[in-house]
This record gives C-alpha cells, structure tokens and sequence, in this order.
C-alpha cells in the first residue's frame, strides 16, 4: 500500500496549519463522555506546535445536526473545552462544527475555501471520516498543500498490513446487525482469513443463506429473548431452534467457547461487531468473551487489530485496549480501506516519495 506523505516532511515552523481531526464523541449533559478520540488527535497536534508551527486551526464534524435544536446540542464548545484542558497552548484555534455548513458535505470548493482561507497547509488526521469526499477532508486538499497526520499514517499501516502477509491462522471475527453493510469487507479480507467466525444478526441473516464464496462459523447456540428488550424472557436455545417470535439477542455459551477457542489460537485476528445487544448487561457475555479472547491471543504474542465503534467500545469499556495490537478509530472507513476501495480523504493527499 502506497502511504501519503506525512507531516514529519513538512516545514511547519511560522506556519498556520488546517487540521482536520476526528473529534466525533459523545457527549451527555453538555460534556464529553468519551474523549478517547480527542485523545487519538494528540500526537499530531504536538508535533504541529512542537515544531513552531504559528497556529493550529482544527476542525471536526459532530454529530448529525439537522434542526435548531440539534445545532445548540452539537456545538463544538464541549469538545474545545477538553481539547484546551489537555493542550493548553493559545496558538490551538477550534473551529465550529463543519456540519453546521450544509457546503461541507456536499464537497462545496466554497466552504473549503473557507477553512483554508488564511492557512499554509493542511493535514488531515481524522482516519474516521477518511471515506467522506467532504469539504474539510477531501476539497481543501485540493486548495493547500495537504500531508497525514500521524495517526491516520498509523491506520493506513496497521490495518494495511492486513491485506498483506499475515501470521497464521488468521481469523476474523464479525457481528452487527447488517450483514449487507459488511459484505464487501467480508467477501474481500475474508477471502484471505483461515477462519471467518460470524456472530450477532449477522449471524442469523447468514444461517439462512450464505452469499460469500467459503464457508464461515455460526454460534451453535444463541441467548434468545421474548422481546427485544433489556429484561425479557430470555433463555438459551440451540442457534437453529429459537422459539418462534423470539430473538436471539447474543451468543451463548457453547459459541462464546468455541469462537474464544478460535481466536486464542489465531495468529492474526481481525475483529469488527458484537456478538449481541451488548449494551444490554444480560446480552452483553458474548462481546466480554470475544473481548477477553482477542486480549488473550494480543497478550500471547498474535497481532490483533479491533475496529468499529461497539467492539472499540467494548475493549475500551472493559479496560482490554492496551492487550490489542491496533484499536481503529474508523468504522466505516476501516470497512472500506479492508474492502479494498480508495478513500477520498487519503487519495487527495499526495502520495509519499519512495
């Protein structure tokens, strides 16, 4: 894989630098929950002011926001406010929320003018929303010189490695609840797995019919519920005899020992998707379990890579993170760079000298 160049060749001293950094976390009662990846968006910033850089300009998308309410709910104040408590340093600028300009993911030239008004380059760090030919990842590339930051470098290489020579066995672990969502991902990085294990509702789309060209592993039991709801009937069943108008809701025992067995004795594991409705405490064991595996194989020397959103939140939740070789920030954008598809963000970058 060709890799962009990065910041580390830029000369950066007296300059005004556009970061576009993925500072998309939640937020509950006007403050940040989660700030691991404002977290994730440090090393880059550093190195900026570190080496003189005159300012540091980031922006960031936040949410979805649609309506007057939603813009009030999703400024980007919360997320500046953490950002200065862990970089105290009056040449950082926070820009607003670039969805709060409707240009921004149309790829308006006008809104990317915009941001790049004033500014020497530009370097884009946010691997999230790499996937997006948006105004403030794909357009302003195209209006200052533009380089990767350090940690959508990092991305590109940990999760490019997959699609080169990997130890073995390799296994990838999937759940969620669309399969057609990962399809791509599967049919392609799949192809090259030893063992593709498959949980959640993906699981039971798959049992009826199977579209990918090798055969994969279903739960053989699952804990099925009367309800999707977080305290209904529920009990364990065999994964093909669920009783009719109940819903299997996570992997049961047999399954989370077996996909446990699978992945403790991989030598590269790939893991994207529940295992169930884990934020759900009675739904949650066969998540912990793939969890506390994938942490076992990392632990034992595998090389372990955990992407998505719910299994990034689940290792983090469970304090597994640091027994993981790699923990993504992108959720799409890890699917589409395994898929094997360009990304706007990183193809607008000029490619490195080799």
């Amino acid at each position: 894989m060709r890799l962009p160049r990065s910041i580390e060749t830029a000369d950066v001293a007296g300059r005004r630098v556009l970061v576009r950094a993925d500072l998309n976390v939640p937020l509950e009662s006007g403050r940040v929950a989660d700030d691991t990846r404002i977290r994730a968006a440090l090393p880059t910033l550093r190195w900026l002011l570190g080496h003189g850089a005159a300012e540091v300009a980031v922006c960031s998308h936040l949410g979805r926001p649609k309506t007057a309410e939603d813009r009030a709910r999703l400024a980007i104040a919360p997320v500046e406010h953490r950002l200065r408590e862990l970089v105290p340093d009056p040449r950082l600028v926070v820009l607003e929320n670039t969805r709060f300009d409707p240009g921004e993911t149309a790829n308006d030239e006008r809104y990317a003018r915009e941001l790049a008004g004033g500014r020497d380059l530009f370097v884009n760090d946010a691997f999230g929303s790499a996937h997006r030919a948006h105004s403030s990842t794909e357009a302003v590339a195209r209006l200052l010189p533009a380089y990767a930051g350090l940690l959508l470098l990092a991305e590109l290489e940990h999760l490019g490695s997959l699609l080169g020579d990997v130890a073995r066995p390799f296994v990838l672990v999937t759940g969620g609840a669309k399969v057609e969502d990962k399809l791509g991902v599967l049919a392609h990085l799949g192809g090259r797995a030893d063992t593709v294990v498959v949980g959640g509702k993906m699981a039971e789309e798959l049992r009826h019919e199977n579209p990918l060209p090798f055969p994969v592993v279903l739960p053989e039991d699952v804990v099925a519920a009367a309800a999707f709801e977080p305290d209904a009937d529920a009990r364990v069943t065999a994964f093909d005899a669920v009783p009719d108008g109940w819903l299997g809701l996570d992997i049961g025992p047999a399954a989370r020992a077996r996909f446990g067995e699978l992945v403790r004795g991989a030598g590269t594991v790939f893991w994207n998707g529940p295992m169930g409705v884990f934020e759900w405490p009675r739904f949650a064991e066969g998540t912990k379990a793939v969890a506390e595996a994938v942490a076992d194989a990392g632990a034992r020397g595998a090389y372990t890579v955990v992407g998505g959103g719910d299994s990034v939140r689940a290792v983090t939740e469970l304090g597994l993170d640091d027994r993981v070789s790699w923990v993504s920030t992108g959720g799409g954008a890890s699917l589409e760079l395994l898929e094997g598809k360009e990304l706007p963000g990183v193809a607008a970058i000029p490619q490195a000298v080799v």
